[in-house]
């Protein structure tokens, strides 16, 4: 197992202390928005460098149903 890195350490550092189960579930729905966001623009920049149109989606899309 690999070790804590200095975020994984001060987030424990932070939330060390008593928390609801409503707060917890708020942390996580932050985090979890937090890193889709990161992959919804790391797959638009890959997007628009590769050229990619609305057709080639639809390709995509229609190609898949057929299976």
């Amino acid at each position: 197992m690999s070790q804590l890195n200095d975020v994984q350490v001060g987030l424990l550092r932070m939330f060390d202390r008593p928390m609801s189960q409503e707060e917890s579930l708020e942390v996580r729905r932050l985090l979890t928005r937090f890193y889709a966001e990161k992959a919804r623009d790391a797959a638009t920049k890959i997007a628009q460098e590769r050229g990619y149109t609305a057709a080639d989606y639809d390709s995509v899309l229609n190609r898949q149903q057929r299976s």
